[in-house]
């Protein structure tokens, strides 16, 4: 299937998926491997890692959170999509940490609030379509 560049269909089609576990950002000073890390960003100041909470003792860590995986197959030149969906989440006082991988994108939320962004993600997606 060819990755979606059209907002309304990436909206409507969406389907937010809460993955299991909790997960936090941490900070490492070098680019060393760290078992479990889902995401690794090379930053000025050291790499950036999200992991599963529970890998993260020793870890400068912080902001545990959730991890929603938008299921829509979408472009990584697609205009807009991020914006909406955290503008939605933004609406109603959510957090949220968007990466976008070459099939999906992800956003990772507040732990306490994981079910509540799953609703609005979904809410958003039901009204695109109609």
């Amino acid at each position: 299937m060819s990755p979606e560049t059209d907002l309304g269909a990436l909206l409507a089609g969406m389907s937010p998926r809460l993955r299991p576990g909790r997960y936090v950002f941490a900070t490492v000073p070098d680019a060393r491997s760290v078992p479990g890390a889902v995401v690794t960003v090379a930053e000025d100041e050291g790499t950036t890692v999200v992991v599963p909470a529970s890998a993260a003792d020793g870890l400068d860590a912080e902001y545990p959170c959730a991890w929603i995986t938008l299921e829509v197959r979408s472009s990584l030149a697609a205009v807009g999509f991020l914006a909406a969906v955290t503008r939605a989440l933004a609406d109603v006082g959510i957090s949220a940490n968007p990466v976008s991988g070459f099939h999906h994108d992800h956003l990772f939320v507040p732990w306490e609030r994981r079910d509540e962004a799953l609703a609005v993600l979904e809410r958003s997606a039901a009204a695109t379509q109609g």
